[in-house]
């Protein structure tokens, strides 16, 4: 007998292993700490109070929320634009020609952008360089009310 008892117990222990190691598709209900992954854009709200402020002409406040959207995140081609007009109307040219760099390489030539484009030179009084990016823009928008009243802008100049 004393040789069956260390034979059954290694069967049981056995036993206990295979099955231990099988799933009774339960449902893990552990509760963790993790922080979960965010979908939201981070930079909305800089977005927002950077249109905000530039609506009330605070363009130095717009300045820095339009400045930390793109930090937040640089494909924001909405908050380059931003970025972009804020630096025209402060007269920082030199910030505003990169931040339309970069708005060119995240969305492209359009329209809506060359005509900022175009009205950060009248702003500067690049005249020549204005007309010819105002009628870009022009010829491919679809309401062309806001370049018409860019180009109104640089004929009374």
């Amino acid at each position: 007998m004393r040789h069956r008892l260390p034979t059954a117990a290694a069967a049981l222990a056995a036993v206990l292993m295979i099955t231990g190691c099988t799933t009774n598709n339960a449902v893990d209900t552990t509760k963790t700490t993790a922080i979960q992954p965010t979908s939201k854009d981070v930079s909305a709200s800089d977005l927002a109070e950077g249109k905000a402020q530039f609506r009330e002409a605070n363009y130095g406040l717009a300045e820095k929320h339009f400045r930390k959207a793109v930090e937040l995140k640089a494909d924001n081609a909405e908050a380059w634009m931003g970025l972009a007009a804020s630096y025209d109307e402060l007269g920082r040219f030199d910030f505003a020609d990169r931040a339309y760099d970069q708005l060119l390489k995240v969305a492209g030539r359009k329209p809506q952008i060359v005509n900022n484009m175009g009205y950060s030179q009248l702003l500067r009084g690049n005249k020549k360089k204005a007309r010819v990016l105002l009628l870009e823009a022009k010829a491919h928008m679809a309401d062309q009310s806001v370049v018409d009243a860019n180009l109104a802008l640089l004929n009374k100049s």
